[in-house]
């Protein structure tokens, strides 16, 4: 295993073809962005390029991933990773290629080392802004690569809002505008628009918000009776995880998600000012990410999870 720089990764793509790219499990923004921009960068210089198709994907984020889709009977010579932390973030088709990865490409600071060689850099907001150096040096910056691009810096960033969001994360954003790329359909798309499940959503969890830490912490708990109740899918809870930042004294928020019975998914968000390191936390839980935004997979009821939730943050809080 070894760390190359942006440019190293573009000359070594250039000696590469069938090339497959993976996405992580429930994927994002910053995910499926890189990898569509990546997908076609690639054809751009007239390489065999796809997706592994992802089953987590949502309405809102298939708009970037359905034209590089592979064929179930695609064989790859070389396999990509991008946005990709740890092995647990495989969904089961692409477990299958973990010991095939030729180029890992992340900015986690819990990137578990996988892959032949790694591209990496914890410093930069989104994946996408590493890919768009590798993409730019694989050739132009089209418009069908800058749109996935901008997808992907913008929805890890929170529409640039975020204090990960950096110069060069605006510098990156400034470029990809200036292909004439329609930005506005992007943000419309990703931070202007709910479905009236998502509302309704929202107004539950906000009424059973828990707090704790004297008002800086708060659970938010999405259980499946209440997706249920509501009729709602996986595309009303699109970037569900931000919605603890916004109350007003919180600087950690534990969002708990239900995935199937006794078994839930942590999305834990903390503050610029470093009283918790989300990181630190879910590590203790078998997680990771970034200082501010890290996440976990839990085992048992609702109430045993906060417990373990809380337990791990008092072990990483600073006083």
């Amino acid at each position: 295993m070894s760390g190359i720089t942006t440019k190293e990764a573009a000359a070594l793509l250039r000696q590469k073809d069938r090339i497959l790219i993976l996405t992580h499990r429930r994927p994002d923004g910053d995910t499926v962005g890189c990898a569509a921009a990546l997908c076609q960068a690639l054809r751009q210089l007239g390489k065999t390029a796809f997706l592994l198709k992802n089953p987590d994907i949502t309405e809102v984020n298939a708009v970037y991933a359905e034209p590089y889709w592979a064929a179930e009977d695609f064989e790859p010579d070389f396999v990509v990773s991008v946005d990709i932390a740890a092995k647990s973030l495989f969904f089961p088709a692409a477990e299958a290629y973990f010991d095939r990865i030729g180029l890992a490409v992340d900015h986690h600071p819990s990137f578990e080392g996988f892959g032949e060689v790694q591209c990496v850099d914890a410093s930069r907001a989104a994946c996408g802004e590493i890919v768009y150096e590798i993409c730019r040096e694989l050739g132009e910056i089209t418009p069908e690569v800058a749109l996935p691009l901008y997808a992907a810096v913008a929805t890890d960033t929170g529409c640039f809002v975020y204090a990960n969001t950096t110069a060069n994360t605006h510098r990156v954003a400034a470029e990809l505008l200036e292909t004439g790329i329609d930005y506005f359909t992007v943000n419309k798309r990703h931070f202007r628009t709910k479905t009236r499940k998502r509302i309704a959503i929202e107004a539950e969890l906000m009424g059973g918000a828990e707090f704790f830490h004297e008002g800086q912490g708060v659970f938010l708990a999405v259980p499946l009776s209440m997706m249920e109740r509501i009729g709602a899918t996986e595309n009303d809870l699109e970037d569900i995880s931000s919605l603890a930042g916004i109350i007003e004294g919180v600087d950690c928020g534990a969002v708990l998600r239900e995935l199937k019975n006794g078994e839930w998914k942590l999305s834990l968000r903390t503050g610029a000012n470093g009283r918790v390191n989300a990181t630190q936390a879910c590590q203790l839980l078998g997680g990771g990410g970034h200082a501010m935004a890290a996440g976990a997979t839990l085992q048992g009821s609702l109430e045993q999870v906060k417990e373990q939730v809380l337990s791990a943050v008092n072990q990483v809080k600073r006083d």
